[in-house]
């Protein structure tokens, strides 16, 4: 890939970013992660690879202004409008647009290529450990859901099987079980190292919120009176 065409894809990326759990910075340690990746596989394809991590989350404005869209399906129409029109090879920007398209964790919707599953990994990486951690934080103070949400008797839960959204309920539907859902040897490697991190800061945080509830509720029942 020319330095041209990277300035190109980069600048037009930049004009799309508009979250700070899913901004410039994320994209370039998506990018970065993948180019890792690749070098354990065999014939890669950079300039499909690099372009579609750049433009991978180009659609991330539209699903947060209309939630019952999917991101990764508007940023592939978008990607391949936009490579289109500035004249790349319709086959190329039809391969960028699958990598775009299916880098969203979906049973019906899994990447075929190589570069899509390098993609896919690269981007669920910078979901686990610490930084999954810190963005899954970020995005539930944008969205305004709660730290954790309590059962009917009052107790802190630790988010298995709520429906009510919250960072517990974020970290037991998806955080905890995306460790064993990379296409690469790699990818699984990297999350693997990094796996402890997430796992500790989220018992930590759980017996915090859990034994203020019940030590502070049995100290005010104690001290409140009928009279």
């Amino acid at each position: 890939m020319t330095r041209e065409t990277y300035r190109l894809l980069e600048d037009y990326m930049l004009s799309c970013m508009d979250d700070s759990a899913h901004d410039k910075e994320h994209v370039y340690r998506v990018l970065y992660n993948a180019l890792e990746i690749a070098k354990t596989q065999e014939h890669v394809d950079y300039d499909i690879l690099i372009a579609a991590c750049l433009l991978h989350d180009i659609g991330r404005k539209e699903q947060f202004e209309n939630p019952s869209l999917c991101h990764a399906a508007v940023g592939g129409e978008k990607a391949f409008a936009f490579l289109t029109e500035h004249g790349f090879d319709t086959e190329y920007a039809k391969r960028i647009k699958h990598c775009i398209q299916t880098h969203r964790y979906r049973e019906n919707n899994q990447p075929q290529t190589l570069e899509a599953q390098i993609l896919f990994d690269a981007d669920k990486l910078d979901v686990t450990g610490a930084m999954g951690i810190a963005r899954t934080l970020i995005y539930k103070g944008i969205v305004a859901e709660p730290l954790y949400s309590l059962l009917p008797d009052g107790t802190v839960s630790d988010g298995t099987g709520d429906d009510t959204p919250s960072f517990f309920q974020e970290y037991k539907y998806k955080l905890e079980h995306i460790y064993d859902r990379f296409y690469t040897g790699k990818a699984a490697s990297l999350a693997k190292e990094r796996r402890q991190a997430a796992v500790d800061f989220y018992h930590c945080l759980y017996r915090e919120a859990a034994s203020a509830y019940r030590d502070g509720r049995e100290t005010l029942a104690e001290l409140l009176t009928d009279s």
